[in-house]
């Protein structure tokens, strides 16, 4: 039996980022008690920039603890921001990591079951949170990306709670197989054609890989990964 453990959950209201004040709800608190998980995410949490965060497709972000330690090890100056809910997640995972979870996999976490809809695209608005001008390249480079859950049946979720593996249709496609094939091998044909034919695949996920597909192009990363002026 595949499992994990809910060790925080966390939302957070919008708060200002950075010198430019940009509003932002990347800071979380943990919550003690249980909260209900919506299909657009969890009742209370918000985001800055709704257009790329959040909605049915990015309802919950998870983020698995054991990244903590390999950050600070990583980058040893900053390290003391590396801990549960530095990275805006709404789910801390004990037990599970992107090389652990699938795109598709539907997951019992207690009243809810949640599917694995994507691997987060990692933008600017870490540099800001870490004040580092290219963490969000460094997440992105090392697939340290955490992954976002849709909620296909609403349920309170609390720490502590286990999630099971309910069903996995797609096993070959883990969150770090998709994270080294959109960042590192990026015009791998015969994986972008797989890929882009995963029935689970968020809309903007299969326009992208269809776009590499007919143009041999990469997408500029430059506007998503780099802090505006």
């Amino acid at each position: 039996m595949i499992a994990f453990t809910i060790s925080q959950v966390r939302i957070g209201q919008l708060r200002p980022l950075g010198p430019s004040g940009v509003a932002s709800g990347i800071y979380k608190e943990p919550l003690t008690g249980g909260v209900m998980a919506e299909r657009t995410g969890f009742a209370g949490d918000e985001q800055g920039d709704r257009r790329h965060h959040g909605g049915p497709d990015k309802a919950l972000h998870a983020y698995a603890a054991c990244n903590y330690p390999r950050w600070s090890s990583d980058l040893p100056e900053p390290t003391a921001q590396f801990q549960p809910g530095a990275f805006g997640e709404n789910l801390v995972i004990q037990g599970a990591a992107e090389a652990d979870i699938a795109l598709g996999d539907q997951w019992q976490i207690g009243g809810a079951l949640v599917e694995v809809s994507q691997g987060r695209q990692p933008c600017w608005r870490l540099n800001l949170r870490f004040k580092k001008p290219d963490m969000a390249k460094l997440v992105q480079a090392t697939g340290r990306t955490g992954w976002y859950f849709r909620v296909l049946q609403p349920g309170e979720i609390a720490a502590d709670d286990t999630g099971q593996l309910v069903s996995r249709p797609h096993p070959a496609w883990t969150i770090t197989r998709v994270a080294h094939l959109l960042y590192h091998d990026c015009l791998n044909t015969a994986a972008l054609q797989e890929f882009s034919a995963l029935p689970c695949l968020p809309e903007s996920w299969r326009k992208l890989a269809r776009t590499r597909l007919s143009t041999g192009h990469v997408e500029n990363w430059s506007r998503r990964i780099e802090t505006p002026d």
